[in-house]
């Protein structure tokens, strides 16, 4: 879609990838822009793999099917890498924001990613932090480190809003995230 920013989310249940997705929106309409945010998934369980998708434009956004060839991927837990294709229908110049222990280089390496990644251990973030190893929020700002799909002072409103009395914590997941995601361009 022309002007419209597609953004695929892989995580598991009880991970936070659609309330991530609402986050996004959220902060996306409060910036004054058009976004939809909607989950894929059926009767799953705790710990099963999830989808959630964002569509972000300047304009009325009227498609609401599945995102399929997404501008940007997000993925909460890299043990998907050997369950699903993360990146398949990645659009040319798309970002695959990962959280892992592991070096862009070494992702590139053991799967064959040729596109933009962002590394981040959001894992480690959220349990130095949130003291849970909850990682949808330390994502928001690698996403925003790899995309700027909205500013990062948009989200913090919405993060507050959502988590209440630990939505400060959240939100200095989401900033330290934001300072540690690597961005290595692709090939």
């Amino acid at each position: 879609m022309n002007g419209t920013t597609e953004i695929r989310w892989h995580g598991r249940g009880g991970q936070g990838a659609v309330t991530s997705s609402e986050l996004v929106s959220y902060a996306a309409i409060n910036e004054g822009k058009y976004a939809l945010s909607f989950p894929s998934f059926g009767p799953e369980r705790r710990g099963a793999p999830v989808l959630a998708f964002n569509r972000i434009g300047e304009e009325h956004i009227r498609i609401r099917a599945e995102v399929t060839e997404p501008d940007i991927v997000v993925v909460l837990d890299p043990r998907l890498f050997r369950v699903v294709n993360v990146a398949s229908g990645l659009k040319p110049g798309g970002i695959v924001i990962v959280n892992t222990k592991k070096s862009a280089q070494q992702l590139r390496d053991e799967f064959g990613f040729d596109s933009t990644l962002g590394a981040v251990n959001a894992t480690r973030i959220a349990w130095d932090i949130l003291k849970v190893p909850i990682t949808n929020t330390a994502m928001l700002g690698a996403l925003v480190k790899g995309r700027e799909v909205v500013k990062l002072d948009s989200l913090i409103e919405p993060v507050k809003d959502r988590f209440g009395r630990i939505g400060d914590i959240n939100v200095e997941a989401l900033k330290k995230a934001y300072e540690e995601t690597v961005i290595s361009e692709g090939t």
